[in-house]
């Protein structure tokens, strides 16, 4: 993955509700979902769900399929995976798997209760 795909990748993510479109189809992988089903379990009106589906389609973050007179669409799990692999290609010294074993460690020694993400970001700043 490049610095271009990753950030086409981002803007199309830069959504709350696309992000929730994301993760529903994570969830329901590998069968994934028709545009009616998202649209009745996310509450969003089904013209606002195709403009997401659209943007999330050709950024290639989205498969769709047609069956019959229904389009289903799934995550691209393979895709989020190198983006995030992308992401941490660099850390610890070109050893990633360092990192996760250090910070899920200190996570877990320095508090037995879940912090915020906003105390989880602070940590990191």
């Amino acid at each position: 993955m490049d610095k271009q795909l990753a950030t086409i990748l981002f803007e199309s993510l830069a959504s709350g509700v696309r992000l929730d479109v994301f993760r529903l189809l994570a969830k329901h992988a590998p069968t994934g979902l028709v545009a009616g089903e998202i649209s009745s379990l996310l509450a969003l009106p089904p013209t606002n769900l195709s403009f997401h589906l659209k943007a999330m389609t050709h950024a290639g973050l989205v498969g769709v399929t047609q069956e019959g007179r229904y389009q289903r669409y799934r995550a691209n799990l393979t895709v989020m995976q190198d983006l995030i692999v992308y992401l941490t290609a660099e850390c610890c010294a070109g050893h990633p798997e360092q990192c996760f074993e250090s910070q899920s460690t200190s996570v877990l020694s320095d508090t037995d209760t879940n912090p915020s993400p906003s105390d989880q970001i602070d940590s990191y700043l």
